[in-house]
């Protein structure tokens, strides 16, 4: 016989207890209705047995030996229908809230396909492919474009523009020259480098990823459920004071009566019922919460760390300014899009689509044009000489800066803007603005944030000091870290956990993924986020709008308060209960009447839930 997974139990017994309910007021069936009432129970049930009887090995009694117990008393004075309802509702509202985190282990395969795969290796003067694990220390490494560096080294020959978004997070390419580190990988966009390798294999600050993604991920147990605690010793208890009813009393049934009235399906579901519904509003707002655990969690966060690059800014480098002398600033653009033709670096394609925009397509090329690595470009348009590219490029062709121009241009590296200088062969002819765009939400998600009282945002980036600052100042962050390596946004987190409380980080690049698995809850950007970042993410905003990270943690606050709620109320009835099937004044038909009714009630009290957020918060939803 095939074994049912957990999602075909769940839907089975569901069918079967829905069909009992209308066997049970309609046709009257009382055999039939009871036989399609112990198989749901049998089939629901059987899971929560057997992890009670694996629990007791180890001398635990929990809330599946809590519920194993009632649900066989019931059916063994005939409350059959008990039985179906209690084990059916505990086994969807387990399975919905752990479907959502089984993907997370997954993460590490997904990282270990962005490992390099082969690396071309210098030895005895002939060139050869190795795996990069096969790299020895010291080896000359050649790298071509398109291709991922196998090694953190030292260039040793070459020049060529790096992409290292999956390392520091850095939106834009960097040009390494001779001299220059670059870490393993990071992709060549163009140019070539030969690396003599420092770091090899495990070495590698890829490698430390990997590592640290892992350890990170395996202390992050799942902790014990506040009803698992409370059930320690509730069950024990229970189960005790039965047996000793029954050897007082010597009346079975008032046994079987407390054990199954002292099981109060309210509690039970208590839980499990309100994070299904905090969890079904996220999914329809557009957050994704791996769990009842994250659910409870995410509204406890005291300090929260920010990524720059397609976090807060959209990673994408686009025009922002253009500064033009004795010229119009139409006719600059174009000089510099024609200019930028041939061009692949992304500072060009910045240029030629701000060009599109304002003036219409460039269809005019350069008569003549060449690429200066890690200076910019020199074109012949029109037959005459242009320069576009950064303060060296106009250097070397002795070309001079004017103060004036310089101070404006410093002006704009101030603001986290990178300035592409646009000449001829005897002057300056203007300068155009490119940087990283700041979302429109970002700054109205920082305000929220510290409106949700929040101790301390700040901001990771692998960034610049300059653009750190700006992106900084303009959003009203408290305080920022630029020019950071994967492992120490860790250590930086580490630090804001202590000084602070619970951490969480918010990222999007496989740069970010030791951070985000190593926070007390990681927090990817899906719209915009790589796949390993939402797999390792505790949360993931699925679209790129991120204001909605204050709606996700007004909810896990509302959630945990729905949630408490639902548990004293339950505990409150199963109290009441208790006391009066003890004096004898509650009989078995008015304790299920009470219980049903307190099941009803604590299942309406957590779909208020599914509503949050649909016109707007209360001060009372958003406090701490």
């Amino acid at each position: 016989m095939i074994p049912l997974t957990k999602a075909q139990r769940v839907i089975i017994s569901g069918i079967l207890v829905a069909l009992s309910f209308v066997l049970k007021n309609t046709i009257g069936q009382q055999l039939i209705t009871n036989i399609v009432m112990i198989i749901a129970a049998v089939i629901a049930g059987t899971p929560i047995l057997k992890n009670a009887l694996a629990a007791l090995r180890y001398r635990i009694v929990g809330i599946d030996a809590l519920v194993s117990v009632a649900v066989i008393g019931a059916m063994f004075i005939g409350e059959y229908w008990e039985a179906a309802a209690v084990t059916f509702l505990f086994m969807f509202g387990e399975y919905l809230e752990s479907r959502t985190i089984e993907k997370t282990r997954s993460s590490i395969k997904s990282l270990l396909e962005l490992a390099p795969d082969m690396a071309r290796v210098i030895r005895d003067g002939v060139e050869i492919e190795v795996s990069p694990e096969e790299v020895i220390q010291g080896d000359k490494v050649v790298i071509k474009p398109g291709e991922k560096i196998s090694v953190d080294g030292t260039v040793e020959e070459g020049t060529a523009y790096v992409n290292q978004a999956a390392i520091t997070g850095e939106s834009i390419p960097v040009a390494k020259n001779k001299g220059d580190t670059v870490f393993s990988g990071t992709i060549i966009e163009s140019g070539y480098l030969i690396v003599q390798a420092d770091r090899v294999g495990e070495d590698t600050t890829f490698a430390r990823i990997l590592q640290m993604v892992e350890e990170a991920q395996d202390k992050k147990a799942k902790t014990q459920k506040f009803l698992e605690r409370f059930s320690k010793y509730y069950t024990p208890s229970i189960i005790v004071l039965a047996i000793l009813l029954f050897l007082f009393t010597r009346d079975l049934v008032l046994s079987l009566t407390l054990l199954v009235i002292a099981c109060p399906g309210a509690l039970v579901i208590s839980t499990p019922v309100s994070i299904v519904a905090g969890i079904g509003n996220g999914a329809k707002h557009g957050v994704l919460v791996k769990g009842g655990e994250i659910m409870e969690e995410l509204g406890k966060i005291k300090v929260l760390a920010f990524d720059k690059t397609g976090t807060l800014t959209i990673g994408k480098p686009m025009v922002n300014r253009v500064k033009a002398y004795e010229m119009k600033e139409e006719e600059l653009l174009r000089i510099a899009a024609i200019a930028e033709t041939y061009s692949e670096h992304p500072l060009g394609k910045a240029i030629m689509d701000r060009a599109e925009k304002d003036i219409g397509k460039i269809t005019q090329t350069p008569e003549k044009a060449e690429i200066i690595t890690g200076q910019g470009l020199k074109a012949v348009i029109g037959g005459k000489t242009f320069l576009v590219g950064n303060r060296k490029l106009f250097l070397e062709n002795n070309i001079e800066i004017t103060d004036d121009k310089e101070a404006y241009i410093r002006a704009e590296e101030e603001q986290g803007q990178t300035a592409v200088i646009v000449g001829d062969i005897e002057k300056v002819l203007g300068v155009i603005s490119i940087a990283d765009t700041v979302r429109e939400d970002a700054k109205r998600l920082i305000a929220s944030l510290k409106h949700l009282g929040i101790k301390k945002i700040v901001m990771l980036t692998g960034d610049n000091q300059r653009a750190a600052k700006a992106i900084s100042n303009e959003l009203g962050i408290d305080d920022y870290y630029a020019e950071l390596l994967p492992e120490e946004k860790v250590r930086v987190l580490t630090e804001l956990q202590e000084k602070y409380g619970v951490a969480a980080m918010v990222g999007d690049g496989v740069n970010d993924a030791p951070a985000l698995a190593s926070a007390d809850l990681g927090i990817a950007i899906g719209g915009a986020g790589t796949d390993v970042a939402m797999e390792i993410a505790d949360v993931v905003l699925m679209s790129d709008e991120i204001k909605k990270l204050s709606h996700a943690i007004g909810l896990s606050r509302a959630t945990v308060r729905n949630m408490k709620q639902n548990i004293y109320f339950a505990i409150l009835v199963a109290g009441v209960l208790l006391a009066g099937v003890l004096v004898k004044t509650v009989n078995l038909s008015f304790g299920m009447l009470v219980h049903e009714l307190s099941v009803l009630l604590v299942v309406i009290n957590a779909v208020r839930l599914l509503g949050y957020g649909n016109k707007g918060r209360s001060k009372k939803e958003v406090s701490i």
